[in-house]
């Protein structure tokens, strides 16, 4: 089991250590891209889920400090 533990724990070094130079070498691949205009299409930001999240966020915080008679309470 001693020899298995200790080839694991070589191929977990060598991915660590190969990891950053992976990845450095795919970034030089997707820098040489470039971006396309698109003619006649406006770009514009959506409001739905940002407005489901802040009505989500408030409804949170009223059921947090709502106090309802159905809370467990000490007698």
């Amino acid at each position: 089991m001693s020899l298995f533990r200790a080839l694991t724990s070589t191929a977990i070094a060598a991915s660590l250590l190969a990891a950053p130079v992976v990845a450095q070498a795919a970034q030089s691949v997707v820098a040489d891209r470039t971006a396309t205009e698109v003619d006649g299409e406006d770009l514009r930001g959506g409001f739905i889920i940002p407005a489901i999240a802040v009505i989500a966020i408030i409804l949170g915080i009223l059921a947090l400090t709502s106090t309802g008679s159905d809370r467990p309470h000490s007698p």
